[in-house]
């Protein structure tokens, strides 16, 4: 009876799974879009505040994070390139969390590491199961892209 009832829940369930993958991946591209808009509004600032927190280069990390974070919220809007765009924008999340947020506890609230730490696993999700059947991943590369 159990087992009966798991699998007909799983199989009604597993049928939103790209809708799923869908909407969780353009919410975390959203999440992304405003800090990369304000990254790039004034590089400079950026890369200056990179070298206040002694992150090497910071001119040249401040252009890759933001170029990371933009072509990051395309990719995973389109769903294109979805696990490569995930594990680097995964280090992106690991370097904020350790430069910025840490240090500030696990709080959202109090500008803790609680948002980069589900933006990171959301990007796990996306890296190890892809971006759905609801991507150019699927359209271009098939199920096992």
């Amino acid at each position: 009876m159990v087992f009966t009832i798991h699998s007909f829940v799983k199989s009604i369930l597993s049928k939103g799974e790209s809708i799923a993958l869908l909407l969780a991946r353009v919410a975390v591209a959203y999440g992304f879009y405003e800090p990369a808009m304000q990254k790039w509004s004034d590089i400079d600032a950026i890369a200056t505040w990179f070298g206040t927190m002694s992150i090497p280069m910071p001119t040249l990390n401040a252009y890759m994070t933001a170029t990371t974070e933009i072509v990051g919220v395309v990719l995973l809007t389109l769903g294109l390139f979805t696990r490569l765009i995930s594990i680097l924008l995964m280090v992106v999340m690991a370097v904020a969390i350790i430069t910025v947020h840490i240090s500030h506890g696990f709080s959202a609230g109090d500008n803790g590491f609680e948002i980069p730490l589900y933006y990171m696993l959301f990007l796990a999700i996306f890296a190890s199961f892809g971006a759905g059947k609801l991507s150019l991943d699927y359209l271009l590369f098939g199920e096992d892209q």
